[in-house]
């Protein structure tokens, strides 16, 4: 058998080799795969709703909301340490026109 047919029938050979069941295994496993990093991007995003909400609770007498009793925001403020940053930075580019959107936009 020549080098050129002998690569040929080597390739074709390892192409057949796979049998059905292999092949429906590996796109299970596919679909598997592609779920969980979907799942795993919108804990992610209700994540940061829930840590808007929390920061929102916590610091929306800044906005007209109730504020909760002094000594419970005073307990959880240690949680809110990188709300805190980001309020500051805000609060340092309020005058950035540009920064501003990018802020909307959610790009860091």
């Amino acid at each position: 058998m020549s080098g050129v047919r002998r690569f040929f029938y080597t390739q074709r050979k390892q192409l057949m080799g796979t049998s059905f069941f292999d092949t429906i295994g590996r796109l299970f496993a596919d679909i598997g795969t592609a779920h969980r990093e979907k799942v795993i991007a919108l804990t992610s995003v209700e994540l940061n709703e829930l840590e808007n909400i929390f920061a929102l609770l916590l610091l929306g007498s800044f906005v007209g909301f109730p504020a909760p009793p002094t000594f419970l925001s005073v307990e959880l403020l240690p949680f809110m340490e990188r709300e805190m940053a980001v309020l500051h930075q805000r609060a340092g580019d309020a005058s950035d026109m540009l920064a501003e959107m990018v802020g909307t936009l959610g790009i860091d």
